[in-house]
């Protein structure tokens, strides 16, 4: 082969797609969608069936939907997510589109935010025919008149089509009642998963005549727990997981579906289920021991019983989740981490717990006792150094997530130690943690001084602040008024030449929350944030960082995709400048309160983010309300647009 020249061309040879997609499988969902635009070859192997698994679609009801809908045509699998339907002609065009296109290859749909009509959506349900899971959230104008399936033969034909199917979720519904619930799960007669949550139902008395709802027919009104038991009965040896949060169970109701014969359920949601108490958790564990997930969280009125009830009666259990449980106590935690089977604990806002139990638990046994990869302390303001210490030693080798969010007493000492130990986190949220500083991030212990009034002050008695200043002692200083002890050039010399436990060791970290960490200034930030595959990070309320933190962040961290910078006075279009050119995968951008923000900053973004979907620049007072319109106009994928108070008006509006 020869060039114009007259020169020899050695041709590269093709690689073959096999080894493309080999290395494509190294790459995020995003970078994989970026490599299949360089050439044929690339794309091809992009579309290989191991990247094709799983895959949701979501967009918005619009005339531009309707050619995605046909490019899906091509796919063996895929599932959808259809927001703003309504019932005008273009949602009808569009889920008849979605009938012809992919009704033998639709694997899941939902419609959230819609308002769509029954004759819409039975001209679409019998062509699903390979329809596992179906999202009918909210959706009140199907079930608002009563009428929904009341044709036995719109029936047969949903049935024929959903015979499949294996999840249903009717959460959020006003309108639900005996009748319509009946009409629809007769459709459905393998179902594993089923959700009514947030849902009002009867579960112990008739809303007409006030007798039990098990002695008179079938309400039009709201479901009942006759009905809901039915259900369950019919269905029990196909169902595993229920979801009756923020529904108002009782005790009662609760032991009557627990106590349903040959019904082995593996998960159970109770989120927010205020009339539950000790006795019914005693009672759930009795008759369901093959319980693996387990959601009990905002159930105010279960205490530590119910936590000694869980750890001796579900031996299988992988997740439990007791956030907002408030009369929680230390008691029963240390039986509980001896569940080895555990995986997940949610322990956030359990305001009682110091986590001693905890390390107790897990310290009781070594060859029995609970492999943690998920810890949330979140609000638990009794968590100290010591016990932070103690559980990154002893789930160094399983942690990947870790939120200790206001966890107020947790200091540098703390994030030392998760830096030495738990290299594998992938989360790591510390908002709120006041006391945390750069020596903390850096893996540095901070050089003390003596402040010259301590040197020189009289050891005397002292006195408290209420009998005021009279010259003769000075008022110790309140925390809010004392200012972060600022790391020179020596000390950050010093960082770079040893090898401390520094959070730069955590290299895996797809999330990270240093928000109102106040004494957190540009010397860490830059120095530390240095994570290539950093998907979501939030610095907001940080009054101390800079334009300099922002342009080291978006340099090192190019993954990003979400960023929070909210109240960060010190931010300014200058940094918007610099970071802007390395953000091309940002979806969320927070902005609020960021007083230095112009109209140059959204031009920034237009230019060099056209991937984004969410931007808060509320109480943004230097960006006007045209600017904001062009940027809306010009980003397709841009739906939320939060700008309260910019340039002096009160504007909140989501598109």
């Amino acid at each position: 082969m020869e060039d114009c020249n007259g020169e020899d061309i050695i041709a590269t040879p093709e690689l073959p797609l096999e080894i493309i997609v080999y290395i494509q499988s190294f790459l995020h969902a995003s970078d994989r969608k970026d490599a299949s635009l360089v050439c044929r070859s690339w794309y091809y192997a992009s579309q290989d069936f191991h990247f094709q698994k799983n895959l949701t679609f979501s967009f918005p009801a619009s005339a531009s939907s309707l050619e995605l809908i046909k490019g899906l045509g091509r796919k063996s699998r895929c599932s959808l997510i259809i927001k703003q339907l309504d019932g005008f002609s273009m949602s009808r065009s569009l889920l008849l589109e979605v009938g012809l296109c992919l009704g033998s290859k639709l694997e899941s749909l939902a419609l959230p935010g819609s308002s769509i009509t029954e004759a819409s959506l039975l001209s679409l349900l019998p062509r699903l025919t390979s329809l596992r899971r179906l999202d009918l959230r909210g959706l009140d104008s199907l079930f608002m008149s009563g009428a929904f399936l009341s044709r036995e033969e719109h029936r047969h034909q949903v049935r024929s089509a959903l015979s499949g199917l294996e999840e249903l979720d009717l959460s959020d519904l006003r309108y639900l009642s005996d009748l319509t619930f009946n009409r629809l799960t007769s459709c459905t007669p393998g179902l594993r998963r089923l959700s009514l949550a947030g849902c009002h139902i009867a579960f112990e008395f008739d809303p007409y005549r006030g007798c039990p709802a098990g002695a008179v027919k079938d309400s039009s009104a709201l479901l009942s727990l006759r009905n809901l038991k039915r259900l369950v009965t019919e269905q029990r040896w196909t169902l595993v997981a229920l979801d009756l949060s923020r529904t108002s169970i009782t005790p009662d109701s609760l032991r009557t579906v627990a106590q349903v014969p040959d019904l082995v359920l593996e998960e159970l949601r109770l989120h927010g289920c205020k009339e539950l108490t000790d006795y019914s958790i005693e009672v759930l564990v009795k008759h369901q021991p093959s319980l693996q997930r387990l959601d009990i969280s905002a159930c105010t009125e279960l205490t530590s019983r119910s936590v000694e009830a869980v750890a001796q009666g579900l031996k299988a259990l992988t997740q439990l989740s007791l956030s907002r449980d408030w009369r929680i106590t230390e008691k029963g935690l240390a039986e509980l981490l001896s569940v080895s089977s555990l995986r997940s604990l949610d322990l956030s806002e359990c305001l009682h717990v110091s986590g001693t139990e905890i390390v107790k638990g897990l310290t009781g046994c070594t060859t029995a006792r609970a492999q943690l990869d998920t810890l949330s302390l979140k609000s638990c303001t009794y968590i100290r150094d010591f016990a932070v210490f103690s559980l990154t030693q002893l789930l160094g080798n399983t942690l990947r997530e870790l939120d200790l969010t206001l966890c107020v007493n947790v200091t540098d000492l703390s994030v030392r130690a998760i830096a030495t130990y738990l290299q594998g986190l992938v989360v790591l949220r510390l908002g709120l943690c006041k006391e945390i500083t750069d020596w903390g991030l850096l893996g540095m212990v901070e050089a003390t001084k003596c402040e010259p009034d301590q040197e020189t002050a009289d050891k005397g008695p002292r006195f408290t602040r209420t009998f005021g200043n009279m010259g003769f002692f000075k008022p110790p200083r309140l925390p809010f008024e004392e200012k972060p002890k600022l790391v020179t050039q020596n000390d950050l010399q010093q960082f770079k030449q040893q090898a401390g436990a520094s959070l730069l060791a955590l290299n895996r970290l797809q999330e990270l929350d240093l928000s109102a960490c106040p004494k957190l200034t540009d010397s860490s930030i830059t120095q530390v944030l240095r994570y290539p595959d950093l998907r979501r990070l939030s610095l907001s309320m940080l009054p101390e960082i800079t334009d300099a933190s922002l342009a080291s962040v978006a340099w090192h961290c190019r993954s990003l995709t979400s960023l929070a910078l909210s109240h960060c006075p010190g931010i300014s279009d200058r940094g918007v400048a610099q970071a802007a050119p390395y953000l091309h995968r940002l979806q969320h951008l927070y902005l609020s309160g960021c007083s230095n923000i112009t109209d140059r900053s959204l031009f920034l973004l237009l230019q060099n983010c056209d991937r984004l979907q969410t931007l808060d620049i509320s109480r943004c007072k230097n960006i006007s309300p045209t600017t904001v319109d062009l940027l809306q106009s010009r980003l397709p994928f841009l739906e939320n647009v939060h700008h309260k108070f910019i340039g002096g008006a009160n504007i909140s509006l989501t598109f």
